[in-house]
């Protein structure tokens, strides 16, 4: 996408791409204990993510946040000097647009999909399902397909993954898919898209901050995607046939036809205007407002859902305006338990803790690159570990794996990773567009593998939701978000491409082999 002045919308992120990631000399917040302990926010988030989801198996996304509050406190305890600097990065951190850009993303995406839901979107794809023969063995691999298709289309895995997860989860389910593995294809789909589609925020910042044009670094990663992705929808095939699905209470097979309306793929449509919009370059924003308004109408125009079904205000009996404006169809006089609801308020409140946690993390972040803890980690690997370029490759690929972990968010990982990257790769001559591609596809993959990371706890979000949803639906169907770590195929075959790459040289490229294009700007 073309920019203009520096003065522009455009130009201000670029400048925070740069500025964000530039390497400082010396550290501007001091720890006791040197600039590792800058990183003590984050290690403790990481700690209390794992006791917390792994070994209590609590899936709470709210509790991840009060885990991070409180590792950003005690953090607090360890700097030298006035506090005033750590307390004013957490603001910095906080006020970051790349945290902005992922909550502006789940948040116009959750109204869309739940609107469609709403629409009957479920029953329709389950009746499409049914009616193709499409079984619980495939139902997983061809969800990876089409997740990554819309991923693709329209840039933003994390919207993808809201998407999938309150439609495709529940079908599938249904049909007698796994529902782990279900999970997993649906997360794979995201990576796909988000590291394949020229207008994610993923594959924007890997061109950016390695100096490399976006069509040209789109173009050199295919090879590396397809491959994976090959991979991937085999070990879904297979995993499929081999991986049983939980029983249904009552007659399954009831349920199917019971649920099944052909009448919900109308919302093809609503999902085709979305991806329509934003491959012809429109802001993500605007491609999934349309989708949005398409939906609403399509919902009303073929009577699949109501105006109160998508918003209505629940007014107490005692309020002053009430019985006046009742007739209104979006107004209603309650009893009791006075509320705002509908798909389009439910879609948006179900991520208000990741938003938050989402904010905290990025926080934390912050002060580890102001206390110097990254630019140690990357001068420690540069000194002793990126010896030689295949090294130096290998570096590059498990630096990104280790502040992926520690950084959940993967667009705000890539930033702060970046810097290191361009380091190593113009000490040892390697091509823009290789050291994007290496940047892209961990951070990409990595955002979605670990049960802590945003792209799993967006979807988690979701799925939470369905018990509320379908009368069917157990609590026990909800995947903890520990249990899908090890199939997000996609993302584990990407990243082992990726390390086959730098081990043996496959793909790459040194600056003389070519020259990017013009960079273009965001």
């Amino acid at each position: 996408m073309a920019g203009g002045e520096d003065t522009s919308e455009d130009g201000d992120v670029e400048r925070e791409l740069r500025e964000g990631t530039s390497p400082r000399d010396e550290p501007e917040i001091e720890f006791r204990g040197g600039r590792a302990m800058s990183a003590f926010p984050i290690a403790f988030f990481i700690a209390w993510a794992v006791v917390q989801s792994g070994l209590l198996r609590i899936g709470d996304t709210t509790g991840l946040a009060a885990g991070m509050l409180i590792g950003l406190t005690v953090g607090m305890l360890f700097v030298r000097g006035s506090w005033k600097g750590y307390a004013n990065t957490i603001f910095e951190g906080m006020t970051r647009r790349v945290a902005a850009t992922a909550i502006v993303a789940w948040l116009w995406a959750g109204m869309f999909a739940e609107t469609i839901q709403v629409g009957g979107f479920v029953s329709g794809l389950v009746w499409a399902a049914d009616a193709a023969g499409v079984g619980a063995t495939l139902f997983p691999a061809i969800t990876f397909v089409l997740a990554g298709l819309l991923a693709t289309g329209i840039g933003t895995g994390y919207g993808t993954t809201v998407a999938f997860s309150s439609l495709f989860f529940p079908a599938g389910v249904l049909l007698g898919a796994n529902p782990v593995l279900l999970f997993g294809a649906i997360l794979s789909g995201a990576v796909f898209g988000d590291n394949l589609a020229p207008v994610s925020d993923t594959t924007i910042v890997s061109a950016v901050t390695q100096d490399a044009d976006i069509g040209g670094v789109v173009a050199s990663r295919f090879k590396y995607a397809i491959v994976a992705a090959v991979f991937a929808f085999a070990a879904y095939v297979v995993a499929g046939s081999v991986m049983e699905g939980v029983s249904v209470s009552g007659d399954a097979r009831a349920i199917l036809i019971a649920e099944s309306d052909p009448a919900g793929l109308v919302h093809l449509v609503s999902m085709g205007v979305v991806i329509a919009t934003a491959v012809a370059g429109r802001h993500i924003v605007e491609a999934i407002s349309w989708g949005l308004i398409v939906a609403a109408a399509f919902n009303l125009l073929f009577g699949l859902a109501s105006v109160s079904d998508m918003i209505v205000l629940r007014a107490p009996a005692d309020a002053p305006i009430g019985d006046a404006v009742e007739f209104l169809p979006f107004v209603e006089v309650v009893g009791e338990n006075p509320a705002v609801a509908g798909s389009i308020y439910d879609g948006a409140a179900g991520f208000f803790p990741l938003i938050v946690l989402t904010l905290l993390i990025v926080a934390g972040a912050q002060i580890m690159i102001r206390g110097g803890g990254f630019a140690a980690l990357q001068d420690w690997l540069l000194d002793n570990v990126a010896t030689s370029v295949r090294r130096a490759e290998t570096t590059m690929v498990g630096g990104t794996a280790l502040v992926n972990a520690m950084i959940t968010i993967n667009t705000a990982a890539e930033i702060a990773i970046a810097p290191y990257i361009a380091r190593i790769g113009e000490r040892f001559n390697i091509n823009g567009y290789r050291r994007a591609n290496i940047l892209d596809a961990n951070t990409s993959a990595l955002g979605y593998i670990f049960p802590w990371s945003g792209g799993v706890l967006v979807g988690y979000a979701q799925l939470t939701d369905l018990p509320e949803t379908y009368s069917w639906f157990s609590r026990s169907m909800v995947v903890n978000p520990a249990d899908v770590f090890l199939y997000v195929f996609h993302g584990w075959f990407l990243v082992a491409v990726f390390l086959i790459a730098a081990v043996t040289g496959f793909g790459r490229e040194y600056v003389h082999d070519r020259e990017s294009g013009e960079v273009a700007r965001l």
